[in-house]
């Protein structure tokens, strides 16, 4: 059974910095690429950023290019989202999602390309 356990979200101050954490079991996670997401109140959940299964590629959405970084361990199965600059506009639920992609370069930016989810964990940025 697949399970991805976020941490690190919190309460920060405008221009603030978080580090996200997504330990992943039940999977070989080498095999998976991974992607952040993020779901506002009232808002559809939306793409963030994603990595490859070799953390060789990694995409961004336009709202986020520049100030957060996706990494990966494949040695401890954990993806993580270092988030700098952070805004008012941030403040969401973050989830992190597996996808099975049989190529090792792609990143997906579609929801439904994601087979597993976790539960997400909350980031708050107060102005």
């Amino acid at each position: 059974q697949v399970q991805l356990v976020e941490s690190g979200g919190g309460l920060v101050q405008v221009g603030g910095s978080l580090r996200l954490s997504c330990e992943a079991s039940g999977l070989t996670f080498s095999s998976y690429a991974m992607g952040w997401f993020r779901q506002a109140p009232g808002k559809e959940r939306e793409f963030v950023g994603g990595i490859s299964r070799s953390g060789g590629r990694t995409y961004y959405a336009d709202s986020v290019k520049g100030r957060f970084t996706i990494s990966r361990d494949n040695a401890k199965n954990t993806v993580y989202l270092q988030m700098n600059s952070l805004k008012p506009e941030d403040t969401a639920l973050y989830y992190c999602a597996a996808d099975s992609t049989f190529s090792s370069t792609t990143v997906n930016v579609s929801i439904n390309n994601y087979d597993s989810w976790g539960q997400g964990t909350q980031v708050t940025v107060s102005s």
